[in-house]
């Protein structure tokens, strides 16, 4: 999942370099072998996963971020989605811009499938601050708030227990 390539507990970063965007990128199917990633094109791609995670959260929390929703949609604009049908008459959004540009277009089209077809909103970020690992929410009634119960959970109860414990 593009949004886990920067696992913040502990600081992991899978994508420290333009090359390793590419590789993630081309590893992934979604940019021709041998495509450039310039730096512009790596802080850009890098917006556009925090962008994704802020919209993540805002399924937890809800209220989508503002500059989350223009990274996105800066983003589709330079992807140049438009829809196209496939060999079953089934719509899809495809991206007519090359490069990393197109790449992140289809992450941004997997992103709208994932809202048409009502698995988003089981898609969230933890509400750890510290973690906000991205997670699909299993529970019956989609009430999952942390990645882990067992972990983020666990230190979100025990912190509120310390708190209730110190309070005058």
């Amino acid at each position: 999942m593009f949004v886990n390539t920067l696992d913040v507990l502990p600081q992991q970063e899978e994508l420290k370099t333009p090359d390793d965007l590419r590789r993630w990128l081309v590893d992934r199917g979604l940019l021709e072998r041998g495509a450039k990633v310039t730096p512009q094109d790596f802080r850009r791609a890098l917006e556009v996963r925090e962008a994704l995670r802020h919209l993540l959260a805002a399924n937890v929390n809800g209220g989508a971020d503002a500059g989350a929703l223009r990274a996105l949609n800066g983003a589709a604009e330079r992807a140049e989605l438009i829809v196209r049908f496939d060999r079953n008459g089934r719509a899809e959004l495809n991206p007519c811009a090359r490069g990393v540009d197109a790449a992140i277009g289809r992450i941004l089209s997997a992103a709208y499938a994932a809202m048409i077809n009502g698995t988003w909103q089981r898609l969230k970020a933890c509400s750890d601050d510290r973690c906000v690992w991205a997670f699909y929410d299993q529970s019956k009634n989609r009430s999952s708030r942390w990645c882990s119960m067992a972990v983020c959970g666990n230190r979100h109860k025990a912190r509120k227990h310390r708190q209730t414990k110190t309070a005058p």
